[in-house]
């Protein structure tokens, strides 16, 4: 009877090993997540059936996250370890973790355990920590709220490029009112340049036409003077024989 009995017993002793020796691995791997993961999401899963967690495993992974089912008493040994303590009021009841990938969205995560929620009215967000800083369960259904991280880049470069777009708008506009401008001057000079060409060529011809007449009147003036002297001159000399005669008739 003893040597069964303390066979039995000693089977039960590394069994017991084993376990610890499993579960110091369990608390070291998850400590080790906790440490390198600065977004999870803590979920109550009471009342999910299998299919559901299957369902709920698959949307996280795609989102860039593993949905991970975890014992308290574990989960609190690991947070001491890595320093999470503010995970510890969250471990109460049934316990799931969402633990994001370093290259995945926090926002898909949120959303897929958000719309579980939502769709199956059994699972509850209870809090968690986002690029290291602890959040609510409101929070993560907020979280889950924002657009897709494509959407949200486009609408961010919108918002940076409008102004920019705007200011080379005013920025080019004085320009190109200047160009215009210098070219309706250069336009309007040119045309006024021919009008006064066609303007001159008439007034010349006639200036040219005109020169003649204006030269006979000038001969015409300058000859009268030289006709009144000569008439001048002949009543002179008339006088002077008149008085000629008049002088040889007295003294006849």
């Amino acid at each position: 009877m003893s040597g069964p009995t303390s066979t039995v017993g000693l089977v039960v002793s590394k069994g017991n090993d084993m376990e610890r020796t499993e579960k110091e691995r369990v608390v070291a791997e998850l400590a080790e997540q906790l440490r390198s993961t600065e977004s999870l999401i803590v979920a109550d899963y009471r009342g999910l059936t299998n299919a559901d967690l299957v369902e709920l495993r698959a949307k996280v992974r795609g989102s860039g996250g593993r949905f991970q089912v975890v014992k308290n008493t574990l989960t609190r040994r690991a947070a001491d370890m890595a320093g999470t303590e503010s995970l510890l009021a969250l471990l109460e009841g049934p316990t799931a973790i969402a633990f994001v990938e370093t290259d995945g969205d926090p926002v898909a995560v949120a959303k897929a355990l958000s719309d579980t929620a939502k769709d199956t009215k059994i699972l509850s967000l209870r809090g968690g920590m986002l690029s290291g800083r602890s959040i609510s369960g409101d929070e993560i259904e907020e979280l889950a709220k924002l657009p897709a991280p494509e959407v949200l880049k486009s609408q961010v470069v919108g918002v940076i490029i409008a102004p920019i777009t705007q200011l080379a708008g005013l920025l080019a506009a004085p320009v190109r009112d200047l160009v215009g401008l210098i070219d309706a001057r250069i336009t309007q000079l040119e045309e006024r340049g021919g009008a006064e060409v066609a303007d001159e060529a008439p007034a010349q011809e006639a200036a040219a036409v005109e020169a003649p007449a204006d030269d006979a009147e000038e001969t015409q003036g300058t000859e009268e003077p030289v006709a009144e002297a000569s008439a001048d001159n002949a009543t002179t000399e008339t006088d002077a024989g008149d008085d000629q005669t008049t002088d040889e008739t007295e003294q006849g």
